[in-house]
């Protein structure tokens, strides 16, 4: 949502976008009610930081500000869903004032898990992550860089992470952070490959069909192996990664996360 929306047609607005649904349509989606439990903190509080940059100056910090509309109700005619919310963020109602906005999908994650738990979710408790100090702890504490590459910098052993904002969610991103085997997608899990010679790789895969693989070795080195020619093939399950859940405080991570969250590949 930009800064500068405006809605004109607040009466047109409330009737066309957000009225209250019935019983039935609680009972479809117990979260309209909000339960902060059933949506990560971290993506509400990107939600709650991404409400006060982009909605606050029309629907005002308790949903209000909209005749008609009340965003901390969680209940509204034409997005009964998440995904439908998604939607009337997405494409907006241009007849009644309310513009379309080209948020990112982690965006969108975030604004949708803070709309939908306003009325029980203290903003006032935001642990309010600074990306510039999230930088320092990266390349610093971290030492995330010796692993992974941003914007051609660091290594090639772990997944580039330069549009990882746009990829993964704040709620993800925490998670990985604490408990990296947890968030691991499958085409990055370590691998171990041997060849008839006795020659030993470890890395993870870049590409994978029937018949061959591509690996990156934890020396960013390329190998391009034909599966016939291995004497060994392993795929684990266990991230190499560290977790960073005592190693970092609280603060840290939120800044990390921050940090992570403002990667989107520019």
């Amino acid at each position: 949502m930009s800064s500068v929306l405006r809605w004109p047609i607040a009466a047109a607005c409330a009737t066309a976008v957000m009225l209250l649904p019935g019983p039935a349509a609680r009972a479809q989606n117990p979260t309209l009610q909000g339960h902060p439990d059933d949506y990560p903190r971290a993506d509400i509080e990107y939600g709650a930081r991404l409400y006060a940059q982009h909605c606050f100056s029309c629907h005002g910090g308790n949903g209000e500000g909209v005749a008609g509309v009340d965003l901390r109700s969680g209940k509204f005619r034409n997005a009964r869903t998440d995904p439908q919310l998604r939607t009337v963020i997405t494409n907006g109602f241009p007849n009644t004032g309310m513009p379309a906005f080209k948020l990112d999908p982690t965006e969108l994650t975030g604004l949708v898990a803070y709309i939908r738990n306003m009325n029980t979710f203290d903003a006032g408790s935001i642990t309010s992550g600074d990306a510039a100090r999230g930088a320092n702890v990266f390349e610093g504490k971290g030492a995330c860089l010796s692993c992974h590459r941003v914007n051609s910098r660091g290594s090639r052993k772990a997944p580039d992470l330069s549009d990882i904002g746009v990829q993964r969610s704040a709620g993800s991103l925490e998670r990985s952070l604490r408990d990296p085997t947890s968030q691991m997608i499958p085409i990055n899990r370590p691998v171990r490959a041997v060849t008839r010679d006795g020659k030993v790789i470890n890395g993870r895969r870049l590409n994978e069909d029937t018949y061959t693989v591509q690996l990156t070795d934890e020396d960013g080195r390329l190998h391009s192996l034909v599966k016939s020619d291995l004497r060994e093939f392993t795929i684990s399950t266990k991230s190499t990664m560290p977790s960073y859940e005592k190693e970092l405080t609280r603060e840290e991570l939120a800044d990390v996360v921050s940090y992570l969250l403002s990667l989107k590949g520019q």
